[in-house]
Order: C-alpha cells, then sequence, then structure tokens
C-alpha cells in the first residue's frame, strides 16, 4: 500500500479559523484575512476544543493511493462526501497478476500457497479470455476482490474526521484501517491542530459503537 497526499487547500488551517471568526464577530469577510496567524490559530483551537467542526469544511485534502485491493475501495466509497477517480478495469489491461494477500494468509505457508494458486488460475483465465477476444470490461468479470487497483480520494476536513473515527477502530477491517492511519498521519503533518485528536470514536468522544468490551481501546 502507497499513501500521499498530493494537494491540499493552501494555508489548510487558516480558512477555517477565519470562517470561525466570521461567525462570532463583525469583521467583514474582506477583512479576515487581516487578523494574525497567532489570533486564527488559538480561534481554530477552542472550536475545535468545542466540537464546531462544520467551519473545517473550507479546507480540503487530496491523495493518492495505490496497491490496494478492490475490497478495499468498495468499502471506500461508501463515505460520500467526498471525491472519487479510480483506476478502470474496463479500459486498463490486468494482464499482470497484482493482488493483495491478507496478512493471516501471508503468515501461513499452505495457505498462502493455495491462495497464489489461486490467483494464478484466475489469472490464466484472463488472460485466455483477452486472447479469445473478450473485451476487458467483461473479462474482468472474473478478477477477485484482492485485485490491486489505484484510486485519488478528495476529501474536507470534517469528512475526514468521520472517515477517520469510523475506520482507525480497531474493529475496522484490516485494510481500510491501515489506509485510515496513514491518510491521518499525512493530514496531522500539514494540519495539527485539526486533526490533533483524531481518531476512532473511543478517542475522540469515549464511546465504542461498536460495544466491544473487549478492546483494548474500549473507554474505561
Amino acid at each position: 500500500m502507497n499513501v500521499k497526499l498530493i494537494g491540499y487547500t493552501p494555508n489548510p488551517e487558516k480558512l477555517p479559523a477565519m470562517a470561525a471568526k466570521l461567525t462570532h464577530s463583525k469583521t467583514k469577510p474582506e477583512d479576515l484575512d487581516k487578523s494574525s496567524d497567532f489570533e486564527l490559530s488559538k480561534i481554530l483551537e477552542h472550536v475545535m476544543k468545542l466540537g464546531h467542526n462544520s467551519v473545517v469544511e473550507h479546507t480540503s485534502f487530496t491523495f493518492a493511493i495505490s496497491d490496494v485491493s478492490r475490497s478495499l475501495t468498495h468499502q471506500l466509497v461508501r463515505h460520500r462526501i467526498a471525491s472519487y477517480a479510480q483506476q478502470s478495469q474496463r479500459y486498463v489491461n490486468l494482464n499482470e497478476p497484482n493482488y493483495v494477500i491478507p496478512p493471516k494468509i501471508q503468515k501461513d505457508n499452505s495457505m498462502k500457497q493455495a491462495y497464489e494458486k489461486t490467483m494464478s488460475e484466475i489469472w490464466d483465465q484472463y488472460n485466455k479470455l483477452l486472447e479469445m477476444g473478450i473485451p476487458a470490461e467483461d473479462a474482468r468479470y472474473v478478477l477477485p476482490n484482492a485485485t490491486c487497483t489505484n484510486i485519488f480520494v478528495t476529501m474536507n476536513a470534517r469528512s475526514l474526521l468521520n472517515f477517520f473515527e469510523l475506520r482507525c477502530c480497531l474493529h475496522a477491517q484490516w485494510e481500510i484501517r491501515n489506509l485510515a492511519n496513514r491518510m491521518l498521519q499525512e493530514v496531522k503533518k500539514v494540519a495539527p491542530t485539526i486533526f490533533k485528536k483524531a481518531g476512532p470514536s473511543c478517542k475522540t468522544k469515549g464511546i465504542c459503537p461498536e460495544n466491544k468490551k473487549d478492546c483494548s481501546l474500549y473507554p474505561k
């Protein structure tokens, strides 16, 4: 899995801070950028502590994600307040085997051998279909959820906070949890105030939506 933050709103914490100041002052919108960085930083820190997260919708982040499974992206696109551009299996010829191996299978040699044999057979059939003149958009039907794919994702900061609450949870599926944690590491570098307390809901709200009392992070 490769995750890279390739673009974001310039001064990603300034715009939300200006928006927060606008709602609680008589300052005209065109004069908000005259506020000092120190003042805006304090305003943003204050509203984030209060949980007034709507202002962070004014800043967004774009990630380039590669070598993840189709299983992961099927989960990822359920987060609807976002923009996506994914590698097409219709237009891209995937004749070379490229797939994700789950860690539990990776650790067991016999399982791994059986898994890799299955993948080899699948790609043999895929390539036979292509050789028979079957278009890639139809041949792709035999490809597994493990097939690697690449995707661009753009989310505003509020959507990301929600995404991290759901997907950084220890009970989230392992692959998308790894993705969420890597994305969180990336945005913390450029927007530390917004994402200071970001993470699973047991960390942000002190509650466990799954009510998994055996979890090591379960709120005491």
